[in-house]
């Protein structure tokens, strides 16, 4: 099938003149020039090959960078060991980068990820995306602004690793660069990781990103209005602005090059906006005739960056069009044979090939991390001299204090940080004396913005550092969510693991505040996290577990595993139980000595009691309501045994099954939603698992949070606990 662009570009060639003097003339520019034709002539032709195999059966993605090719100048500006996160139009420009790198096979890997091979090089099947790790090519799916964060993490992070003396990937000259669409631009994403940027270099953080605009003026078929990105965008201080025609490859070359300059030399952020067009639609599906003329589509062909290299060529006495011709064609035939090659390799076959990039790493190497001798002499100095182990029994939110201290002297790669993380010490006190015991370049205050914060940690997990950041209530998560899900949880699934990005995110959330806040300050819906693959939801309730359990989440981070530290807000500073002054809600720190005997692994519950009538199964505020209705129920006659999930994501099924049959009757306790909450994933784990025992849950109602004594209405209540369990044990 012929595509117009493909005519269209023939033809401006076939009018162009041949130079009148020699040709063929070699100079260093000329071979630069000549390199960056060919890499936009192969992406145009693995394009043009895209919708060939599409229509085929063959094929499975069809947006292009044709129009777009210009970006070829921004890779031929850079180094290859510059980090780049792509957007899905940068054919030309991974092309360029790989030509830097001996040994690569390009354009079989991009058609490799059309047709969903499984031998793909980063993705293996799973998606077309641009990505290589030998190309330091971060890959991202179709990205609408989402990647920008963590470029803006990841450009701030090569400084803070060689302040910090931790090894990094990058070298410490490096540049990240990101692109992006004109439309995405407008995305809360986008203005949320250029302003966090600026915000950086207002305070003079070294922070070296290059942020690349492709302008093409549309989205989709939404038209951005003319001159916007530059009104935008163009006079920001704090922001160095550079614009170019992306259909020169002369001038687009210069803007590159001095943008990278600024960037590298002055560790700065730099917006480079170059000026594109989009050939053949959005992808093979999008019918461009529906929302754009005739005259506009041609105007846009005779903007066609090839025709704009093979111009220069041209002009500069290079090649003839006889030739550029020749050259165009022996590209179509290279590219169709290589496409008939891939065509035919197998893809993914089973879901255990599917999802072996979201496996958890082996137990056993999270359990010698969390072993591993810690040096006594930093852990005083960080302790200031009274270690933990040998004081008071703590509260929650001492424990976890105490266990961020411990991972600051632990790993000199550790970051604390979010909004009101240090001078405050936090809203609920958790990391109260961090920055004291810490240098600021480890605890530090961020702007107020979830994205960026997770952006941050995101590009730290990328340098080489292991980022804890918090966002102080679930409720605040909910407008960041996708740089967990989409950005966060995705790295490793779309690398095939090459790429993990590590980390602890600890929120403060659930209820229970005796009705202060209101919704944003008690949220517990879960199920946003509980619904993403491959990252772990932790949920300790009790000071002993917590401080276990975050040490846990430590080890992981370091061999690349996202783990969210859900804390029960309400918990924080619960000394007593069942009476004042009982304080059997403390718990005592554990010191290296016992962390073996101590620690707990991803998806293991505790069982507290070992009562044979009813098995309650319960978490968070859950878990300290139960143990107040244990008394009661055995005043009753009824012994229960209680279950602390401790882990949401993965459920500690096989404990789960253990102690339902040890009692044949199962009441879950869920102190989130009763549709969407954690019950209803224990109550399906156990009928999966062909449990035939008696089953009840409670639940709190499908509300959000209000303020006040209204919210005892629906929460779940002890007096709901006792009445189902003996129900349950009696009926």
């Amino acid at each position: 099938m012929t595509e117009p662009v493909d005519q269209a570009f023939l033809e401006g060639l076939a009018a162009l003149r041949s130079p009148s003097g020699p040709v063929g003339l070699v100079d260093p520019d000329t071979e630069r020039l000549l390199r960056l034709f060919d890499s936009q002539l192969g992406s145009r032709h693995v394009d043009l090959a895209a919708r060939d195999l599409q229509a085929q059966g063959a094929g499975f993605y069809t947006i292009g960078s044709a129009g777009h090719e210009g970006n070829a100048a921004v890779a031929a500006a850079l180094q290859p060991t510059d980090p780049a996160l792509l957007h899905y139009r940068s054919g030309a420009f991974y092309l360029e980068r790989a030509s830097q790198v001996p040994g690569q096979t390009p354009l079989r890997d991009m058609l490799l990820g059309v047709v969903a091979a499984r031998e793909e090089p980063i993705a293996g099947g799973r998606h077309k995306v641009f990505g290589n790790h030998a190309l330091a090519v971060i890959p991202q799916t179709s990205t609408v602004a989402s990647h920008l964060p963590r470029a803006m993490g990841l450009a701030l992070s090569i400084a803070r690793a060689k302040k910090l003396g931790v090894d990094s990937p990058w070298p410490t000259d490096a540049v990240a660069v990101c692109s992006f669409g004109d439309a995405s631009a407008n995305h809360s994403t986008a203005v949320g990781a250029i302003n966090t940027a600026i915000h950086c270099r207002y305070q003079e953080l070294p922070l070296p990103l290059l942020f690349v605009c492709e302008d093409n003026g549309l989205g989709i078929s939404v038209r951005t209005p003319r001159g916007w990105i530059r009104q935008a965008y163009g006079l920001r201080p704090g922001l160095e602005y550079l614009a170019a025609d992306g259909s020169d490859p002369v001038a687009a070359l210069a803007a590159a090059t001095r943008a990278v300059d600024i960037a590298r030399s002055r560790r700065r952020p730099v917006f480079l906006h170059l000026s594109t067009v989009r050939l053949m639609g959005h992808a093979g599906s999008d019918v461009e005739a529906a929302y754009r003329s005739p005259g506009e589509i041609a105007a846009d062909w005779r903007r066609d960056p090839l025709l704009g290299t093979a111009r220069a060529l041209v002009d500069r006495a290079i090649l003839t069009p006889d030739e550029i011709r020749e050259r165009y064609e022996a590209k179509r035939r290279e590219v169709r044979e290589v496409a008939r090659e891939v065509a035919r390799r197998p893809r993914l076959e089973t879901a255990e090939q599917v999802m072996a990039p979201l496996a958890l790493p082996d137990p056993e190497t999270i359990a010698r991390r969390v072993t591993r001798p810690v040096d006594d002499d930093a852990r005083r100095a960080v302790f200031g001299g009274a270690l933990p182990e040998h004081g008071e029994p703590l509260t929650l939110a001492q424990s976890i204090n105490r266990t961020l201290l411990e991972a600051l002297a632990a790993h000199p790669e550790v970051l604390v940080f979010g909004e009101d993380v240090a001078t405050k010490g936090g809203v609920y006190g958790v990391t109260r004396g961090l920055v004291a015991r810490a240098r600021r370049a480890r605890v530090f205050d961020t702007v107020l913005d979830e994205q960026s914060i997770l952006g941050l940690a995101l590009g730290a997990s990328l340098s080489g550092l292991l980022p804890i950041p918090e966002i102080q209530y679930l409720a605040y998560l909910h407008n960041a969510i996708d740089q967990l899900r989409g950005e966060a949880a995705t790295l490793a699934f779309f690398s095939s693991g090459q790429y993990r990005g590590g980390m602890v995110l600890r929120l403060a959330g659930y209820a229970y505040q005796r009705g202060f806040g209101g919704h944003f300050h008690n949220d517990n819906a879960v199920a946003s996290l509980r619904d993403i693959p491959g990252i772990v939801v932790a949920s300790p309730s009790r000071p002993e577990d917590a401080a276990a359990m975050l040490r846990t989440c430590v080890a992981a981070a370091a061999e690349g595993v996202v783990s969210v530290f859900l804390e029960p807000i309400a918990r924080y500073h619960t000394k007593d139980l069942l009476a004042e002054g009982d304080g059997l809600w403390l718990g005592r720190y554990v010191g290296p000595d016992g962390w073996s005997a101590a620690h707990v692994p991803i998806g293991a519950g505790r069982t507290h009691g070992d009562g044979t009538d009813l098995t309650i199964v319960s978490f968070g505020n859950g878990l300290h309501l139960t143990q107040r209705v244990v008394p009661r129920l055995e005043a009753r006659g009824i012994r229960p045994r209680v279950l602390d999930l401790r882990w949401l994501a993965p459920l500690p099924t096989a404990d789960l099954l253990r102690e339902a049959e040890v009692t044949g009757r199962v009441l879950v306790v869920d102190e989130t939603r009763r549709s969407g909450g954690v019950s209803e994933g224990v109550v399906t784990a156990l009928v999966d698992h062909g449990y035939v025992g008696r089953l009840a849950r409670v639940a709190a109602e499908d509300s959000f949070i209000p303020l006040g004594e209204a919210a005892r209405h629906v929460l779940v209540s002890e007096e709901q606990i006792e009445r189902a369990a003996v129900s349950l044990t009696r009926g």
